[in-house]
This record gives C-alpha cells, sequence and structure tokens, in this order.
C-alpha cells in the first residue's frame, strides 16, 4: 500500500493520519520494548562502562597531586561521557549497518511510514538508554568513590545541555558511520576501533594531563574529549582544573564543539545515509 492511497482513504473517511512526530513516538516505543526484550544487550551496554569504571577505579585510587581528589573521582565523569558515546554512537552505528543488511530498513522505507518517524524512534531510544546509563554511572560515583552532586542549579544547567548536546552529536555520527561498513559481519569493528582510540586520547582511561599534545590536539576535534571536560567542570571540584590542558573548563568551547558537531553530523547524514546496501543498489 503506497503512501498516496493511505492518504487518499483519510481523506476519504475524513480521519486524520498520524504525523511523523506521533509515529516517532510509536516507534520509539517499539525500539525500547525490542531493547529491553534482549536481556544480554541490556546487561551488556549498562554493565560495560560500570565495570571500566570499578577497574580503573579500583587500579588507580591514590590522590592526585595537586587537583584535591582522587583518581577514582577523575574517572566517573569520564566514564559517564563514554557511556553516552556508547549508547548513541555505537549502539546506533552498529544496529542501523545491521537492520540495513537484514533489509529491515528497505521494507520500512517501502511502507507509508515518514522516514523521520525511523530516526525520530531512534533518538528516543538513545535518550532512554543515555539518560539510564548516566544515572546508573552517577549513582555507583556518588556511592563508591565520593563524587559530590552539583550544588547549584548552574551546575545541573549545564548537565542538561552537556548531555543534550554531547548526546545528539553522537547519535547523528553514530547513524552517519552507519553506511560505512559493507555488512552486518563488519559493522562492530569498523564502530567499535575509532570509539576505543577515541576514548584512549580523549581522557577516559588515560588523565589528559598524560597524553602527549599531539593526542590530545586529535581528540579536540571530536565530540568526546569536550563531553569528557565538561562533565568533570560538573562533578569536579574547582581546584581540579588545573589538569586540564588550558587550566580551565571552558563550558563555552565544550557548548560550541558540540553544538557544530550536531550541525556537522546532521550534515553528514544527509549526504551519507543509505536505504539499501550497496549491492542492492
Amino acid at each position: 500500500m503506497t503512501t498516496t492511497t493511505v492518504r487518499a482513504r483519510g481523506e476519504r473517511t475524513g480521519e486524520r493520519l498520524p504525523g511523523a512526530w506521533e509515529l516517532g513516538l510509536q516507534r520509539g516505543a517499539i525500539e525500547i520494548k525490542q531493547f529491553f526484550r534482549q536481556r544480554d544487550q541490556v546487561m551488556f551496554t549498562f554493565a560495560f562502562p560500570v565495570v571500566f569504571l570499578f577497574l580503573f577505579a579500583s587500579i588507580f585510587s591514590d590522590d592526585v597531586e595537586g587537583a584535591g581528589i582522587t583518581a577514582s573521582q577523575l574517572y566517573v565523569p569520564a566514564m559517564m561521557a563514554a557511556g553516552l558515546m556508547s549508547t548513541s554512537f555505537q549502539s546506533l552505528g552498529i544496529s542501523i549497518a545491521i537492520e540495513r543488511d537484514e533489509k529491515v530498513l528497505r521494507r520500512l522505507r517501502g511502507t507509508p511510514m515518514p522516514p523521520a518517524a525511523y530516526f525520530l524512534g531512534k533518538i528516543w531510544l538513545v535518550l532512554v538508554t543515555g539518560f539510564l546509563e548516566t544515572a546508573i554511572l552517577l549513582a555507583v560515583g556518588t556511592t563508591l568513590y565520593d563524587v559530590d552532586l552539583p550544588s547549584d542549579m548552574g551546575k545541573w544547567f549545564d548537565l542538561g545541555w552537556i548531555f543534550v548536546l554531547g548526546l545528539t552529536a553522537c547519535a547523528l555520527l553514530g547513524i552517519a558511520i552507519s553506511s560505512v561498513p559493507k555488512s552486518a559481519k563488519s559493522a562492530t569493528s569498523v564502530v567499535v576501533l575509532p570509539f576505543l582510540v577515541l576514548q584512549f586520547i580523549s581522557g577516559v582511561y588515560i588523565p589528559v594531563d598524560s597524553i602527549p599534545d599531539w593526542m590530545v590536539t586529535i581528540s579536540a576535534l571530536f565530540p568526546l574529549k569536550w563531553m569528557c571536560q565538561g562533565l568533570r567542570g560538573v562533578f569536579l571540584p574547582e581546584s581540579s582544573r588545573v589538569l586540564e590542558q588550558a587550566g580551565e573548563w571552558e563550558f563555552g568551547r565544550v557548548a560550541l564543539v558540540l553544538a557544530a558537531w550536531c550541525v556537522a553530523g546532521l550534515l553528514l547524514c544527509l549526504m551519507t545515509f543509505r536505504w539499501k546496501t550497496r549491492r542492492d543498489g
């Protein structure tokens, strides 16, 4: 049944056809249900950054000289940033590539559903999983590693826009990179490798002040480094600013870079996204 046929039938019966926003909500509910039905995927998604936080925070737990914090506390916001990128960039990059290879996208494209509804459904999934991932890591950080919650509304506001801009930028980049793998089998390797490299050079596993300057310069071209820096500014005391390359949290620059990547990610999606595999033409 074509979109024209559905539209004509709706006009004859006087029924209001659902728009992209309403269908996107319904699609989001389906995506969320499908995600939570796969228990092994749920456990891996939420447990992976928590396990890494526990390992690194346990191995490196000494005080950070001159920063007024412990190494364990330093890892909490970094893992939160990595968790956000994992639930957006990595998750969408792999899942959309698999859906394209299995011709799920091709079948959806042939239905009356507006293309925007598919992407809205993915965004709802990313928002829910990203929020839960952040909440879990924050609970672990405050309970086990004495990370303090923000004491003023300004810091909560900073957390809000870093969450939204960072998640949006990474989600758009995940949609864009989903067109790179030639098949579902290669999707994991293609997506995970750049994400893993970025984690090492962006201050997730290794403190920024211990990373060579040229690597930090490269990481500054991508969102993850700025997400880590912004979240450190939200959850760590002002004394720990000395660990940053500029000696400041640079919230203005963090917002600018993340917003720029939201625009760049959208343009990349528009230029590269495909509903069919290269084999299908």
